[in-house]
């Protein structure tokens, strides 16, 4: 059986130029449904009372030490000139603060290691456990004092 068309003109067998829409748009509805059944089951939420409760909010920033060294090797703790035999008892009593202080090491470039040495085994043996070193970014002048 042969299925014929109903131009019998001289065009007839020739290819369509069109792209036929009718099956994208019935693929385009049956997505549109799916979405439409599935949407309000995604957005389903459990109510659930949790309890209120009010606090203050805790600051807990530790203290700072500000700990400086110049090219001579004085020491400074918080600007405060102090001999490097003293720094051992500072430290002491600085680990047993709770919470425990920041100590922050300002060294000159031209500082001796030794000295900077001796000051980190000295805070690292009396128990301060946070230690950092404090520089100026290059191109900057340090703070005027």
């Amino acid at each position: 059986m042969a299925f014929g068309s109903f131009n019998s003109g001289a065009g007839a067998g020739a290819p369509q130029s069109e792209i036929n829409m009718v099956p994208l748009i019935d693929v385009m509805l049956v997505l549109l449904v799916i979405f439409i059944i599935t949407a309000p089951l995604l957005s389903h939420a459990v109510r659930i009372d949790v309890p209120q409760a009010t606090s203050a909010p805790v600051d807990n920033d530790p203290a700072k030490i500000d700990l400086a060294i110049d090219a001579e090797g004085k020491v400074f703790w918080n600007d405060a000139p102090v001999l490097l035999e003293d720094l051992p008892d500072r430290f002491a009593s600085a680990s047993k603060q709770e919470p425990q202080p920041e100590l922050h090491l300002r060294a000159d470039k031209a500082t001796r290691y030794e000295v900077l040495a001796q000051i980190m085994a000295d805070a690292s043996r009396t128990g301060l456990k946070r230690i950092g070193f404090v520089s100026t970014p290059e191109g900057n002048s340090p703070p005027a004092r």
